[in-house]
């Protein structure tokens, strides 16, 4: 895939909103001193594995291009970070995908065991909704209640979960049923999937920006339409480093996926087609922020961005 030009705007952008979110996830979450302390340094040590914190900058970009104040939406940013890292948590454990490291690292259950790791995901996904709740004014209650609402289907059996249940019978383990059958095949299956496992949470963390930012309904929809273009052309780039990146550059083993026989954009698809489908989603993606006008620019510089990256 191709290396974009580096956008030093955006670059700045990004590492600014980054150590924003990074501020207050530390203040936000208990001290890892506090008892009982095991599962309290298990969700520390998850969360400031680092990452992108893609979807809560979607968060905070959204309310900013639906007229929103940052500080605002800064506890929902958060939420949504804390329930991917409880995701990445679960999906680690080797039950599910038994992943040795992440970000670089071992993984949480590698280091606490795999009962405090369970905890400590349920722990996180607990603390995203008391933030969530904790929305103040000038956000009205009435959108602080339809984002909980939206974001609580967004990781259900819905989205998320049941995104994570496709992937675990796509796999065809023994110890699960069959694989259930889709009306068109895999290719349905595949979109279906990562639809629901990983672009549920990205469109989610996308619409809470702007909800809770007050947007009018045609922004809403314009970033809406963003949001799930974006969460599959996200996935199907992951997919397609799972086939050619490198494990340093990626923090985590590379080439699990074909190990395992998931099924993936390139499994089903093929690469050439895989990387066509990413960049025709992504060019999607930013189309629909055309009723934004200026202010949908930093959300398509993230698109782009996103498509290019290489890790």
């Amino acid at each position: 895939m191709r290396e974009a030009p580096a956008e030093e705007g955006l670059t700045s952008y990004l590492a600014a909103r980054a150590a924003q979110v990074e501020a207050a996830l530390d203040a936000l979450l208990p001290p890892a001193e506090a008892f009982p302390s095991v599962v309290h340094e298990a969700m520390r040590y998850s969360v400031s594995a680092g990452g992108k914190r893609l979807r809560p900058l979607l968060t905070l970009a959204a309310a900013e291009a639906s007229g929103g104040a940052v500080s605002a939406v800064l506890p929902a940013a958060c939420a949504v970070e804390l329930i991917h890292t409880y995701s990445l948590i679960h999906d680690d454990l080797p039950s599910m995908d038994d992943s040795a490291t992440r970000r670089g690292r071992p993984t949480c259950h590698v280091v606490f065991g795999e009962a405090v790791a369970v905890l400590a995901g349920d722990a996180l996904s607990a603390l995203a909704f008391d933030l969530l709740a904790r929305t103040l004014p000038p956000v009205p209650p009435a959108a602080v209640v339809r984002v909980v609402g939206e974001i609580a289907t967004a990781i259900g059996t819905e989205g998320m979960v049941g995104g994570q249940v496709l992937d675990l019978l796509g796999e065809r383990r023994p110890q699960l049923p069959a694989m259930p059958s889709w009306p068109a095949g895999l290719q349905d299956a595949v979109r279906d999937i990562h639809s629901r496992k990983t672009g549920a949470l990205i469109r989610a963390s996308v619409r809470a920006g702007a909800v809770l930012s007050g947007a009018s309904d045609a922004v809403l929809e314009a970033l809406s339409e963003y949001g799930g273009r974006l969460g599959l052309a996200f996935q199907i780039v992951d997919d397609i480093l799972d086939e050619v990146g490198e494990a340093a550059r990626m923090g985590k083993g590379v080439q699990q996926d074909a190990q395992r026989a998931k099924l993936t954009f390139p499994a089903v698809w093929g690469l050439p087609r895989s990387r066509e489908m990413a960049e025709a989603l992504t060019a999607d993606a930013v189309a629909a922020l055309a009723p934004l006008g200026a202010e949908g620019r930093r959300l398509g510089e993230v698109a782009s961005w996103l498509l290019h990256r290489e890790a």
